[in-house]
């Protein structure tokens, strides 16, 4: 396959993709065009600008997606109740497809024939660019230097840097106590002082949340709106997606909210300890259950917890644009048509649990469960058939087995 002739490059401005960029330009000797995406990482994305003029750069794309990417991709997961492996909330994992798809769009509009990542070989990140960059254009050539190049040290990398005038932060001469990603769902750290699991994670790795020991003494309440499924207001107060988020994330922080250790299951077979922070994912995860509780049946909720690990999985492994996720994502939207209402939060110490909620749309029947006089709504004699009738099958178990004498 020839060299390309012009990349598009997903750009952070930070040491490692900013020597993927020159490494482009002198591996290939070709033209870099870079994407930075505004996701919500809490970082100011002007010096990333500053940096691509300084490596040459002409074309510079840096996008806000904050609403793109709550409202296209957030929100849909959370419709799920997703989470992979009983804990991970899929922050980063749910950021990749929309990157992917904006640098495959900016490829298009540019006349390029590649685009470039940052990610490296081991993680599950190289799987995610990739498999939605092909699934989105077949044809596209997609470059990952860090299965390429020879600069496999902090060291190299360094060197690299420094004979090509690449401006090195101080505090990132020395090796990095982990590494970090950001967005407006969360932050996950990982490596160096993270990579035995046996260790607690020092307080310095968390960014985004307080200590649920040094939260406020009192209990703060919030009421959370839902519209089919899906976060509309917060408070009282109609909010778009992304901004729901941020105000979510600043409350849980505050309180020390959405803090998980867990060594997961790579896709690519490995285990890694990661250290994430999802203050306003759980807060959302916890009411959009809270709703469900009242507005869905029984036999659709427990369909929905069936498929949920499925789900999951596909946006863990970068099925996002699959067939079957699509298909999922159709019989999960169309469980949501009556999940309108109000919940009521608790926020205290680290959690979030639901205290109250009420819908126009509930199927929760106070005159059927009472335990006062329920004026004949439901007929307790009728119990008594429904139960003989459900345990017809387990009673002829019992008597073959008495009867063959393995009971």
């Amino acid at each position: 396959m020839p060299a390309p002739e012009k990349v598009v490059l997903a750009y952070s401005g930070g040491l490692d993709t900013s020597i993927i960029l020159k490494w482009l330009q002198i591996e290939y000797d070709c033209e870099v065009i870079t994407f930075t995406a505004d996701l919500g990482q809490g970082e100011e994305l002007e010096p990333a600008r500053k940096k691509a003029e300084m490596l040459g750069v002409r074309e510079i794309h840096i996008e806000d997606l904050r609403e793109e990417f709550a409202r296209d991709f957030v929100f849909p997961m959370f419709r799920a109740n997703a989470v992979y492996e009983g804990l991970y909330l899929l922050g980063t994992a749910i950021a990749r497809p929309l990157i992917a798809k904006r640098l495959v769009e900016i490829a298009r509009e540019a006349g390029a024939d590649a685009v470039a990542h940052g990610a490296t070989g081991k993680g599950n990140d190289q799987v995610r660019f990739e498999l939605s960059a092909y699934a989105l254009n077949p044809g596209i050539k997609v470059i990952a230097p860090w299965r390429e190049w020879n600069l496999t040290s902090r060291s190299r990398l360094i060197d690299f840097a420094e004979r090509h005038q690449i401006p090195i932060a101080r505090d990132r001469r020395g090796e990095a106590p982990f590494s970090v990603d950001a967005n407006l769902l969360h932050t996950s750290s990982e490596g160096k002082v993270l990579e035995d699991p046996a260790e607690e994670a020092p307080e310095d790795v968390y960014q985004r949340t307080g200590r649920p020991e040094s939260a406020p003494d009192s209990p703060e309440y919030i009421e959370v709106g839902f519209e089919r499924g899906d976060a509309v207001s917060l408070n009282g107060v109609s909010m778009s997606p992304a901004r729901i988020l941020t105000e979510l994330n600043e409350l849980g922080g505050r309180h020390g909210i959405g803090r998980i250790d867990l060594v997961e299951s790579r896709f690519v077979g490995m285990k890694s300890r990661g250290v994430y922070e999802t203050p306003g994912g759980t807060i959302l995860l916890e009411a959009h259950r809270g709703i469900e509780s009242i507005t869905l049946d029984r036999g659709a909720m427990h369909l929905k917890d069936q498929i949920m690990p499925q789900y999951a999985e596909l946006i863990y492994n970068g099925l996002w644009f699959s067939p079957e996720r699509e298909m999922l994502q159709a019989l999960i939207d169309h469980s949501q048509t009556h999940v309108t209402g109000t919940v009521r939060l608790k926020l205290f110490k680290g959690l979030a649990r639901t205290v109250g909620r009420w819908s126009e749309h509930s199927l929760y029947s106070e005159e059927h469960v009472t335990f006062e006089e329920d004026a004949g709504a439901y007929d307790q004699k009728d119990a008594a058939g429904f139960i003989k009738l459900n345990a017809l099958r387990l009673r002829l178990i019992a008597m073959r087995d008495r009867r063959t004498g393995r009971g």
